[in-house]
């Protein structure tokens, strides 16, 4: 399924920023990334043909057609008419997703304010006063497009049909050692073979009847899973202080799928706190306790994974202190879920439900909806402080910070 076009039209000279910031936004917002590709003309390379041909031709093919509108009618042709007009004559002929956006202005000129009528009698339009307005008006704009046009259903994120995706995009390996580690923690009853890697995924409903992947599946097994999900990524930090303050003792941005990202986030972690020595035994061995539990710190880890929004850009945060482990993730508490829930027994609830399931069945959580619980019982038991939780009203895309909290000296 091919990526469908939106058309970008205004008078180049007044919106020059607002039009790259849009194409920019559109190309790297992980979600819009993946249905839409922007148009401008100005990207257009040199061709031989006349400019009005090229930009009309896109605007008649443009599923979408986006028009800024402000003080300026712009250039007028032989007839009178601007290249901006032309193109939403067209695109309006041939019936494009028409969306207008007006910047409040003191003064239009009169050809821009009888365009402007010509478009309230046609389409229903948002004003726009900076570019933050214009950017959450066209947020709001195409994720309603999306859902008139069923491209977005009511459903979660890994539950989404991927557009481009298909199995020849999947790692072969990464779905065998998958169904090993299955069978073994949980006694996954399918046994891997290539001829029956489309029934595996069947069951684990990461793919459809008409073999269409769903997100989940690319996130857990994809041959490249940054390829389609640029933001799906950890970041680890290890500060030597209790702040976040340079210089940093260590840093790493972790890709892969999201159990190799979960193991190599871990692995940060665990080798860079302090460990304690005890006695020597017997046999000669000397217990070594590292100074977080190992259970706690996968668990919180694979929470904010799992429980992460993939349609923001922002990575899941790693970042380890002199007296604690942070772990933050984008996104919110799902509807229905607060802090207070979050330190008691509650039903699972996966803002992920579609990839929540195999990494259950991977052992990487021992049951739904405990894991927060099994933080606290982690730490509690440790002798660490109680862990606390989260949700940052200011940075609105982060939630759970699981802080497990090394003892104090």
């Amino acid at each position: 399924m091919s990526r469908r076009t939106v058309f970008i039209s205004s008078v180049q000279s007044e919106f020059a920023k607002e039009r790259k910031l849009l194409a920019d936004y559109i190309r790297q917002d992980a979600l819009f990334s993946m249905y839409f590709e922007p148009f401008l003309f100005e990207e257009l390379p040199a061709q031989d043909r006349s400019a009005q041909t090229a930009y009309l031709e896109q605007a008649a093919n443009a599923e979408v057609y986006l028009l800024l509108m402000g003080e300026k009618y712009g250039y007028e042709d032989g007839e009178g008419v601007s290249p901006t007009e032309r193109e939403y004559n067209i695109a309006t002929s041939n019936h494009a997703y028409r969306l207008a956006f007006i910047k409040g202005t003191e003064h239009q000129e009169p050809k821009e304010e009888a365009f402007k009528q010509k478009i309230d009698n046609a389409v229903i339009r948002n004003t726009f006063t900076s570019y933050e307005e214009l950017q959450s008006g066209v947020y709001a704009s195409l994720v309603e497009y999306m859902t008139s046009h069923q491209i977005l259903r009511n459903g979660p994120f890994d539950a989404t049909i991927h557009p481009d995706a298909g199995i020849d995009d999947l790692d072969k390996e990464k779905i065998r050692w998958f169904v090993g580690l299955a069978r073994e923690k949980r006694q996954f009853p399918l046994q891997y073979s290539e001829a029956n890697i489309r029934q595996i995924l069947l069951s684990l409903h990461l793919i459809t009847d008409d073999n269409r992947l769903k997100n989940a599946a690319l996130l857990l097994f994809a041959k490249d899973v940054q390829k389609w999900f640029t933001s799906a990524t950890i970041k680890c930090a290890h500060f030597y202080g209790t702040k976040i303050q340079k210089p940093i003792a260590s840093q790493q941005i972790y890709g892969g799928s999201v159990f190799e990202m979960v193991d190599l986030a871990v692995g940060f972690v665990m080798s860079r706190i302090d460990q304690r020595v005890g006695e020597r035994t017997r046999s000669a061995q000397v217990d070594v306790t590292p100074e977080l539990p190992a259970q706690a710190v996968t668990e919180a880890i694979v929470n904010a994974v799992v429980h992460r929004s993939y349609t923001s850009n922002g990575s899941v945060q790693v970042m380890l202190f002199k007296d604690r482990l942070e772990v933050w993730n984008p996104g919110k508490l799902p509807q229905g879920m607060t802090i207070a829930k979050l330190n008691k027994e509650h039903t699972s609830n996966p803002v992920n439900p579609v990839l929540a399931n195999p990494v259950y069945l991977a052992g990487y959580i021992e049951q739904m909806g405990t894991g927060t619980t099994d933080i606290i019982d982690h730490c509690l038991s440790y002798g660490l402080r109680k862990p606390e939780f989260h949700q940052d009203e200011d940075l609105e895309l982060f939630y759970g910070g699981q802080k497990c909290k090394k003892k104090v000296k």
